[in-house]
């Protein structure tokens, strides 16, 4: 009887195979050409062997190999493990749209998630879906993010996309943009404020993050001659933000804030849709930006790119988003870790109380001085 390897100090890395006809398992793969990656984590890839192996000769990466494992105990910290979720041939039609493709990406995220709760995995990273053949009974989305939050009963979330040079998170995420109008809130701003915030703290370890909040319409309302939305919902949005002491600026016009080096000057962006948001960011970030969820329970990322089914098996796709994804997931893992443990063993007087009472003897002693003199 084989006995499960016993779990080091790396972060298990669960990692979902996505559709198999766009450029999952190529990304996957290059990926791995970097023996190094293996000191770092522990990676437990959730697909089908035999669609490794046939990308594997297709692109001609063959120093690559995969450790076949029946279920994510057995992960040899040394080796990238995969685990079929599916144990019979399919038909790979590259760059093509197909039905079995779409099912097996849904059967690789829910073993991924079945692992990731009972602890057999401590992170998710998911390589790209397409939106169109995962749909089903079982998967009524608009992606990832809204899959997962409503796995986990997350109604206070957001996407966030995340480079080394900058932060945006989408209010109104994947929605027709003729529905953001009505959409647009007091509440919901408010709220992704509030989730972005907590985000920005807990898993990014910024102790007091400063937030831009976009304005929706062109030159941020042109104080209301364009639209009254900043003046009505977005600004007193930013208001009760700062009145619970959160540093919130705004609102912002996107072309500006994104043409000047303003967006620097921040910790996180809010923008108002999607491609506010996505089209500055992947004009920055493009090959090393990523997808987070925040707000969640658990840890998820993923490459900013989708499935890619023009470049798909041309050999000519770059893992660099897909590594990112990972190297961000295990930081984000960290970063929690550190922030449980800090407000579970808070320092015993808070640092307001300790400048008090150092004022306090400050001030003693200058009277002391004072009545000796």
């Amino acid at each position: 009887m084989i006995k499960p390897i016993v779990k080091d100090n790396k972060v298990r890395v669960g990692i979902t195979h996505g559709d198999f006809n766009g450029i999952s398992y190529e990304i996957i793969i290059k990926t791995f050409t970097d023996p190094r990656m293996l000191e770092m984590f522990t990676p437990v890839i959730y697909g089908s062997s035999k669609v490794a192996s046939y990308y594997r000769k297709t692109l001609n990466i063959l120093d690559v190999t995969f450790n076949l494992i029946k279920k994510a105990d057995y992960a040899n910290p040394k080796r990238a493990n995969i685990i079929n979720c599916y144990d019979k041939e399919v038909k790979i039609e590259i760059g093509k749209l197909s039905e079995k493709a779409g099912e097996l990406a849904y059967l690789a995220l829910e073993r991924a998630i079945e692992d990731l709760d009972r602890g057999k995995i401590d992170i998710l990273v998911t390589a790209p879906i397409n939106k169109n053949n995962i749909q089903s009974e079982r998967f009524n989305f608009s992606g990832h993010t809204d899959y997962l939050a409503d796995k986990y009963e997350a109604k206070d979330h957001i996407m966030m996309m995340v480079s080394n040079n900058v932060r945006i998170g989408i209010i109104t995420g994947h929605i027709p943009l003729k529905d953001v109008h009505s959409k647009i809130s007091e509440d919901l701003v408010l709220n992704k404020i509030n989730v972005m915030n907590k985000s920005l703290q807990m898993d990014f370890g910024i102790d007091k993050p400063k937030i831009a909040v976009l304005g929706l319409n062109p030159h941020a309302g042109d104080g209301g001659l364009i639209g009254k939305e900043e003046i009505e919902i977005i600004t007193p949005a930013i208001n009760k933000a700062n009145d619970e002491n959160i540093l919130t600026f705004g609102p912002y016009p996107a072309d500006g804030f994104f043409g000047s080096t303003n967006y620097k000057n921040f910790d996180g962006i809010l923008a108002l849709y999607h491609d506010q948001g996505m089209i500055p960011f992947k004009a920055f970030s493009f090959d090393q930006g990523i997808n987070f969820t925040a707000g969640l329970p658990i840890v998820r990322t993923s490459p900013a790119h989708g499935t890619a089914f023009d470049i798909a098996g041309k050999n000519i796709a770059s893992p660099d988003s897909f590594r990112h994804a990972i190297f961000s997931a295990i930081d984000i893992y960290k970063n929690r870790k550190l922030y449980e443990e800090l407000n579970k063993n808070p320092l015993p007087l808070k640092q307001e109380e300790q400048i008090q009472e150092l004022d306090s003897n400050v001030t003693d002693s200058d009277e002391i001085n004072e009545d000796g003199a």
